[in-house]
């Protein structure tokens, strides 16, 4: 149920309206501290027509239109689409990369999603890789560890309403640089203890995960370290860049869509999912509450100054989740070490997905030096 109805009913209740309000607030809130597994503000769904060979036929909508790699997900079905082959006014026709999960069939209702993969490095791109344990504070955090030549190790994670599956539209890439890599898990995802409240805390808390897996990666010969965080994932690596014991080991960070501003993520879910203006502060004072979350948190830890290792910025002004802007005032600030990469007709953490040869040049050669 849209949150205006909700709160529409709500109100006519014997709870009365302030309470209502509150609680709308409340609810409002929980689109970001709780994401589905479509992420704060999911893709609209689609069906699926036709199937044949390599190629799929689905309804017509922005997101099935949209240049690029995606995933298309749906239930228990996750397959992988490239190039625009056809269009017509009501339906388009994408070439079919793969089918990974399930069987993909007309009638099917499906979505886009940045994640082209399902599985593991192993059953997704033929790597070789070992399922690891991180000693976390609330518990052993899973990890996919893929060995590499270099002493030098990525520690990929995740963002909001993602899993670690998200890494591996880049993990082919980094092995074939032959850095060695850790895409973890971490407290709330399958798999993975949970927090005792449940909730997201938009990297606030999460990136003590992120520190555990640093200091797993210095005790098994990590002398480097590249932190690359999707979304909340790459607050993360900005806040272990900031916070972590073991921090003199990062060597840069690679940050896509990062969440530098909490409170506009927390207001740009709500508004997607229906929340009247008027409430929208609530929604933001019930996330502040709910997690504990300051300014001087998120928001120092993306302060210019605090930036100390060469890093690597992909975003752009189609992200309709976290602020364009944020990153290109946080890039303005640190020339000397930030590069941002501006990549225009991309949702929320699909900077890769837009343009993926662009991209992996410009990474390419950002991790170089870095080996």
């Amino acid at each position: 149920m849209r949150i205006r109805t909700a709160v529409a009913v709500t109100a006519t209740t014997v709870i009365g309206a302030g309470t209502a309000a509150l609680a709308a607030g409340r609810y409002g809130s929980g689109f970001a501290l709780r994401p589905t597994p479509g992420g704060p503000v999911p893709e609209s769904t689609a069906t699926v027509h036709t199937v044949t060979g390599d190629r799929v036929v689905l309804t017509r909508t922005p997101s099935t239109g949209r240049p690029g790699i995606y995933g298309l997900t749906g239930d228990g079905v996750h397959a992988g689409v490239g190039e625009l082959l056809d269009r017509t006014p009501y339906s388009v026709t994408r070439r079919l990369l793969h089918v990974q999960r399930g069987v993909l069939a007309p009638g099917d209702v499906v979505r886009m999603t940045p994640q082209v993969y399902a599985g593991d490095p192993g059953t997704a791109l033929g790597l070789e890789y070992t399922e690891v344990d991180v000693p976390g504070e609330l518990g052993p955090l899973p990890g996919w560890y893929v060995p590499g030549d270099r002493r030098t190790w990525v520690i990929t994670v995740h963002g909001l309403g993602a899993t670690r599956e998200h890494a591996l539209n880049v993990l082919r890439l980094l092995h074939d640089q032959r850095f060695t890599q850790l895409a973890l898990a971490y407290r709330n995802d399958p798999g993975a203890p949970s927090s005792a409240d449940g909730i997201s805390h938009l990297g606030d808390a999460e990136w003590r995960d992120l520190d555990a897996a640093m200091r797993f990666a210095a005790d098994y010969g990590a002398e480097r370290i590249v932190l690359y965080g999707w979304s909340t994932g790459a607050t993360m690596a900005l806040r272990a860049l900031a916070g972590s014991p073991v921090r003199h080991r990062i060597c840069g960070l690679v940050l896509d869509s990062p969440v530098l501003d909490w409170r506009s993520t927390v207001r740009a879910a709500a508004e997607w999912h229906g929340l009247p203006a008027p409430l929208m502060p609530l929604a933001v004072r019930a996330a502040q509450g709910r997690t504990g979350l300051h300014a001087n948190g998120v928001a120092a830890a993306a302060e210019p100054h605090r930036i100390t290792v060469p890093t690597l910025l992909f975003h752009g002004p189609d992200d309709t989740l976290t602020p364009f802007a944020a990153s290109r005032q946080l890039a303005a600030g640190r020339p000397d070490l930030v590069s941002l990469h501006t990549v225009p007709g991309a949702p929320h953490a699909a900077m890769w997905n837009a343009a993926p040869e662009p991209y992996e040049e410009i990474l390419r050669r950002f991790l170089t030096p870095l080996m």
